[in-house]
């Protein structure tokens, strides 16, 4: 039937149900000069992560295409205008790893209030610093949300029920929608850094959005919770790299007036030598939002859907352009 190539990697019950269905499944990650060469121009759809792009010059190479699958939320790393422009699909699975990313910015949230990468770091060092380590609670404290979407929507509940009180930026949010997850809407994006203490990154990565969260936002953030404890200032981002200007948030660190800086996602991947991995304040992880078996296994049979849907002839219901 159609050729499928999957070049980031997808759940291996979705690799076998689609061969079941009759599929040729190709499962291969191919360099930057291979798809600007042409090699899915003899596939039907390419199912891609993060890690390929799929660019202007890619997608004008990729002739046979008419589908392009995002396995997870964020789409820019494809060219959107000109894959409609060649009559290709884009679709994503963006429900598929709500919850997975929820889990983890909490988790990203309560290590850096906890000195929880720290202390594990001395302790393997063989040091003790129990008096060193005095954490913050996230109660009392006020977190700011830049983009409120389902995940940050998520980020919120567990927020409410540790105490937390919650300040949004989201130019394209009905008000209702945050008034229904107890939430206060703001619309200037620095009345979030003058109130909040926490800040946690949940929007796309565009042109508006590049560079958002910079050294003068940063310098904003009050340090003090509205329990009157000095709780310094922390920022969290498992959205897209690029957001967060990485300069910045490492001279931030290094002045003290971030207390904490943990990112999921960096602007450029695999991070390799940045600078921001050494200093003793920041912790990460390498874009694992969506890696849990949970997740996976929702993105691969979400994207059978889609798939099925297109080839039927029909719209697939995630369709982006």
């Amino acid at each position: 039937m159609a050729r499928i190539a999957v070049t980031d990697g997808l759940d291996s019950s979705a690799v076998k149900q689609l061969r079941t269905l009759g599929h040729e499944v190709v499962e291969n990650h191919f360099s930057s000069d291979e798809l600007l060469s042409g090699a899915l121009g003899e596939f039907d759809a390419v199912i891609v992560r993060s890690a390929t792009k799929m660019t202007a010059s890619v997608i004008r190479a990729s002739s046979g295409l008419s589908f392009i699958g995002r396995g997870g939320v964020g789409v820019d790393n494809i060219d959107i205008v000109v894959a409609t422009e060649n009559h290709i699909v884009v679709c994503n699975t963006p429900r598929a790893s709500t919850h997975s990313v929820v889990e983890l910015t909490i988790g990203h949230l309560l290590a850096s209030c906890r000195h929880i990468p720290r202390g594990d770091r001395g302790l393997r060092d063989s040091l003790w610093e129990k008096k060193a380590l005095k954490g913050t609670e996230l109660a009392g404290k006020r977190l700011g949300f830049i983009g409120f979407g389902r995940i940050a929507q998520g980020v919120a509940k567990i927020a409410l029920a540790f105490g937390m009180e919650l300040h949004a930026y989201d130019p394209y949010l009905p008000d209702e929608i945050a008034r229904q997850n107890n939430c206060t809407l703001h619309t200037d994006v620095n009345t979030i850094f003058r109130l909040c203490t926490h800040i946690s990154i949940h929007c796309n990565l565009t042109e508006e959005t590049h560079h958002l969260v910079n050294a003068s936002r940063m310098d904003m953030m009050p340090g003090t919770g509205f329990d009157g404890v000095n709780c310094g200032n922390h920022l969290v981002n498992c959205a897209r790299g690029g957001i967060v200007n990485e300069k910045d948030a490492l001279a931030a660190l290094e002045s003290g007036q971030l207390s904490s800086v943990a990112l999921d996602v960096f602007e450029i991947e695999p991070a390799g030598d940045n600078p921001l991995l050494q200093h003793p304040h920041f912790h990460g992880t390498p874009h694992i939002g969506a890696a849990t078996a949970e997740a996976q296994s929702r993105i691969g049979s979400e994207m059978i859907t889609l798939l099925v849907a297109h080839f039927n002839g029909e719209r697939p219901h995630s369709t982006l352009n």
